[in-house]
């Protein structure tokens, strides 16, 4: 890992579909770019969603054959191509 890489947790590239609720600002699908565990990256794919950073979020992955659990996120990052989203360490 190089000096100027900060990030605590490794990457693994991660191809799903998560359905992303904001509290102000609605309910949203977004295709993952990458996983760690620390959080996750969604990609916005043109689509109008602007969170602050820190601002909560209940992401669950869509499509499984069973229902996957909800969890707690936060808005840590964002870049031209989307956000990154930390696991909450908290239901709050």
């Amino acid at each position: 890992m190089s000096t100027s890489d900060r990030r605590e947790h490794s990457r693994t590239a991660m191809n799903a579909r998560v359905k992303v609720i904001h509290e102000k600002l609605g309910e949203y699908v977004f295709p993952t770019r990458d996983i760690s565990d620390g959080g996750i990256f969604i990609a916005l794919e043109g689509v109008s969603f602007e969170p602050t950073l820190g601002d909560r979020v209940v992401v669950q992955v869509q499509g499984l054959p069973v229902p996957a659990p909800v969890l707690n996120m936060v808005v840590v990052r964002k870049t031209d191509e989307g956000y990154g989203l930390q696991f909450a360490l908290d239901a709050d």
